[in-house]
């Protein structure tokens, strides 16, 4: 007999799909559900969420799968579910309303709305019934739903007041200021100001990774060396890497910590974490040196190419679960002694449990014994512990890592959501090409090259960028969801970091085609900045998508205007375009007055500062033998936000592979084939190029004095 669905058995998403079977009228986001909502006279359930948050599960299995309340919600609602990694610009605006009703965020999101989409009511999880100072969902219906029959007009009064809050939320208008650098020394102080020197991030519990504040601490200390900012870095991503956070059997970071030393996260990995850390990573690779960086930024990858990989077809999917079912908390990620014994020999799980700190007694309230792996102690400890040489020691861990992981492989794994969101796949791109260029991985640079040219190839058209290129469920149909600013910014700069590592044009005239779009259909041209949805995206005004929002701060993803000023002043170093750099300009100067205010929120704008506020700087590496490579390592050796290299083969035509800019002003370039002169290099920065060196120490020499230019 075949199970009864519901309406999202039509849908695409993993989210949307997995409710299918629930006994709730549920409807996609779309006029429809609305229209009826109208028709009906009834107010709208909605409910956003994700396939890898574990709260939506357990609100769906205890709330939305119970008959009785399903009846309820039959009766009295229509009933609404989005997935916010679908739909992001739903989700953005629901969560202002709902912050501003409840002061708090997050998911699930449970929102009330009036039929025409204005929200006079919301939380995030609701139990089923009273418990822990928490309304029980059953409660929340019913009283809802006598207030919107019984007491219209202050439903509706309500609804008024959040709109102007969602409104006021995203509206930056009046807080332009002038373009100052010194907003990145302000967000730097508030960066030490609220370090941790003890487990190092910011604050106390929980802790989330701040991807963009580290990029701009190493671009700082980079170029002024700043003790107290380098001890944030390094604190942090130490800390960070030797937590339960990360991943210590297979690699890979969880989405964030409920604890103050990173031991014990939720558990769920998401690509964009990912991709924006291996940058941090290697960029910190490239500040100190330290090895340590380099070998977790190859560990993400290796986490990353099995298990967020399209090998076949290039791309990245979008993140893994926490959970496999209700019950369920981090299981497959954690371990009790009993569980190491039986995977381990003797010697193997005395090292392990010293070094992981595996214990009778572990980390997880819902089953005691079960322990976080972290690391607790180091190989020379371990060493004097066990009273063996330290590399015996190595060996054994390295012994029990893989007979870990092979144990852990034969347990029911959590669901791989398989969707390709352009999105993070952009992210994904740009942090493989820069991990390839310092690390030198050329399989990593292969695999991120042909997820772009597949994100070119099915995303991209006459009609602008997609934000979904595939859907995890192959028998699904797919849905097509018009691009975002996030989608066109992030691709911008996948196009140009491949340019950079390949000299292949075709990726810089994608990034000039594709900029052009973001312009026309993104860019408000009256206030400056740009728009987080096309101004001729369907739908435009449907709900609460009738505020116009204007993203500035990082969520945890670098945000879309600072983004956006990034792509086209990049774009510009290589185009000339006058135009690029003023719409870049007007951007920043469109949140000037207020993004300091944000601190380590609003770095990935401090970056956008940094890079507009100093000259851009090119290094071009012709040559292809060891004397090129030589000047490669130092044009790559350090990471500046403003630096950019390319390397460029003698063997063909040098000018047929330059961007305008580059092609008018290194005249000491051959135009033609050249076989006879050295491998040389040269340094352009500000439109002005260099005579060419063949000798890296020179090379070295003339970079150190450009970064020691003061911000313009």
């Amino acid at each position: 007999m075949t199970e009864p669905t519901n309406s999202l058995a039509h849908a695409s998403s993993s989210y949307l799909r997995s409710a299918m079977h629930q006994p709730i009228a549920w409807h996609e986001w779309g006029a429809d559900a609305f229209d009826r909502a109208t028709r009906e006279d009834k107010p709208v359930l909605l409910d956003i969420g994700a396939v890898w948050c574990h709260w939506c599960h357990v609100m769906d299995r205890e709330s939305y799968e119970n008959a009785e309340l399903a009846r309820i919600i039959n009766e009295k609602f229509i009933a609404v579910k989005v997935d916010r990694d679908e739909r992001p610009d739903v989700d953005s605006r629901y969560q202002a309303a709902v912050s501003a009703i409840s002061g708090q965020g997050g998911w699930p999101l449970t929102a009330f709305l009036t039929p025409d989409g204005r929200p006079f009511f919301g939380g995030t999880y609701f139990p089923p019934e009273d418990q822990h100072g928490r309304p029980g969902f059953k409660k929340v219906l019913l009283t809802l739903a006598e207030a919107y029959r019984e007491k219209r007009g202050d439903v509706v009064e309500s609804a008024e007041h959040v709109m102007s809050a969602i409104d006021h939320a995203e509206s930056f208008a009046g807080r332009a200021g002038e373009i100052a650098p010194v907003v990145v020394e302000g967000m730097v102080n508030s960066a030490i100001q609220t370090f941790d020197p003890q487990n190092g991030g910011f604050g106390s519990a929980p802790k989330f990774p701040h991807p963009s504040i580290f990029d701009l601490l190493i671009d700082y200390c980079g170029r002024t060396p700043n003790e107290k900012a380098h001890e944030v870095i390094t604190t942090t991503l130490d800390h960070m890497a030797r937590g339960g956070v990360y991943d210590q059997i297979a690699g890979g970071f969880h989405r964030y910590s409920v604890d103050g030393r990173w031991v014990v996260p939720h558990f769920e990995k998401m690509s964009y974490d990912n991709s924006e850390l291996l940058k941090n990573y290697v960029h910190a690779y490239q500040l100190t040196g330290k090895p340590f960086y380099a070998g977790v930024a190859r560990d993400i990858i290796r986490w990353m190419d099995e298990w967020l990989s399209d090998r076949e077809h290039g791309g990245f999917y979008a993140s893994q679960d926490a959970d496999i079912d209700l019950h369920d908390d981090g299981d497959y990620f954690t371990w009790s002694l009993a569980e190491a014994r039986e995977a381990l020999g003797d010697k193997e799980l005395e090292a392990a449990a010293l070094h992981y700190d595996i214990g009778e007694v572990g980390e997880m309230h819902h089953r005691p014994e079960k322990n976080v792996l972290y690391v607790r102690a180091t190989p020379e400890q371990i060493a004097t512990r066990m009273k063996i040489a330290v590399a015996d020691v190595q060996q054994l861990l390295d012994s029990a890592k893989r007979k870990m992981l092979e144990a852990r492989l034969r347990r029911p794994t959590p669901y791989v959501d398989k969707t390709v969101y352009v999105n993070w796949n952009a992210l994904c791109i740009s942090a493989y090409l820069q991990a390839a260029r310092v690390l030198k991985l050329d399989e990593a640079e292969h695999f991120s090259l042909r997820s772009l040219d597949r994100l070119l190839a099915q995303a991209w058209s006459d009609a602008g960028l997609k934000h979904v290129i595939a859907y995890s469920d192959v028998e699904a149909v797919h849905r097509e969801v018009s691009g975002m600013l996030d989608d066109y910014a992030y691709t911008i700069v996948a196009c140009v970091d491949a340019y950079e590592a390949t000299s292949d044009l075709t990726y810089y005239r994608f990034a000039e085609k594709i900029a052009a779009r973001m312009v026309r259909d993104f860019h408000d041209e009256t206030g400056g900045g740009f728009f987080d949805r096309s101004t001729t995206a369907p739908h435009g005004n449907l709900g609460a998508l009738s505020a116009r929002r204007k993203p500035l701060q990082d969520s945890p993803t670098p945000a879309g205007n600072p983004s956006a000023a990034i792509a086209l002043l990049r774009l510009h170093a290589y185009s000339g375009e006058a135009r690029h750099r003023e719409i870049a300009e007007s951007a920043l100067q469109a949140f000037a007055g207020i993004a300091g205010q944000f601190g380590i929120f609003a770095a990935t704008y401090g970056l956008a500062v940094a890079l507009y506020s100093r000259p851009h700087t090119q290094v071009v590496v012709i040559g292809n033998d060891k004397a090129a490579e030589d000047l490669l390592r130092v044009a790559a050796g350090a990471y500046s936000i403003s630096r950019s290299v390319l390397r460029l083969d003698p063997d063909h035509a040098v000018a047929a592979n330059l961007p305008p800019v580059l092609a008018h002003t290194i005249p000491n370039l051959p135009a033609s084939k050249d076989k006879e002169k050295k491998s040389r290099a040269v340094l352009c920065s500000g439109f002005t190029c260099q005579p060419p060196v063949e000798d890296p120490r020179k090379l070295q020499q003339q970079l150190e004095e450009i970064a020691s230019m003061p911000a313009a």
